[in-house]
């Protein structure tokens, strides 16, 4: 199995950023979405994405965005991805993509059932990265980042020819089944390496790293 990719998200401070990006981190992962603990101002993901070394992308996470912040976080941080977690249309990711042809655009994917997974070929072609995160229940406030899993068995048999990521649930400790039982090319946490919503944790970053690492 070839180099597992692993994007740190959610991060906030100098200091877990430069914790994931020496750990090992492919991917830094920033929050724009103002009911999220783990949010920040343009300004802020502007300073933060300034650390950010070449070899390490950069992802802006944001929730049914308006065309004005799409168009301010490419101003401000020109980020390499943006991860669309709300319930974006393969008509909205190809609209962006017209306007800014060079920026990758992953989507993320709630699952609970086989249904949502299958339901994720409406954006294949149109996202460059399916992200298959755990459902959240229907009136929470955050589409992601609450520590929930799904059933990654789910995921046997689905069609791997477009690159795609695990979310939901991951931490050091069980981070090598998912990989295994999956064969995802690419892990995400955000929640897994915090000590409280929103707070990162650098040991946990560490051993999160070093778990897929060892893989």
């Amino acid at each position: 199995m070839s180099r597992i990719a692993i994007k740190i998200c959610g991060l906030s401070t100098p200091e877990t950023l430069d914790a994931a990006i020496g750990a090992g981190a492919d991917h830094v992962g920033f929050v724009h979405f103002a009911k999220s603990p783990r949010h920040v101002d343009a300004d802020r993901m502007a300073q933060l994405g300034a650390r950010v070394p070449g070899h390490v992308r950069k992802v802006a996470v944001v929730v049914n965005p308006e065309e004005a912040v799409i168009d301010l976080l490419m101003r401000a941080v020109a980020p390499d991805a943006f991860q669309f977690h709300g319930n974006e249309a393969p008509e909205r990711l190809a609209a962006i993509r017209a306007r800014y042809p060079r920026v990758h655009l992953w989507k993320a994917v709630p699952v609970k059932t086989r249904a949502d997974i299958d339901a994720s070929n409406l954006h294949r072609g149109v996202a460059d990265l399916l992200l298959f995160d755990a459902k959240t229940p229907d009136h929470a406030d955050l589409p992601g980042g609450m520590g929930l899993r799904f059933d990654w068995k789910l995921l046997d048999g689905h069609d791997q020819r477009g690159a795609w990521g695990l979310s939901g649930g991951l931490d050091a400790a069980n981070v090598a089944d998912a990989i295994r039982i999956t064969r995802t090319p690419l892990v995400d946490v955000s929640s897994g390496v915090e000590r409280a919503p929103g707070v990162k944790d650098v040991d946990k970053i560490a051993a999160f790293c070093q778990a897929v690492r060892a893989f």
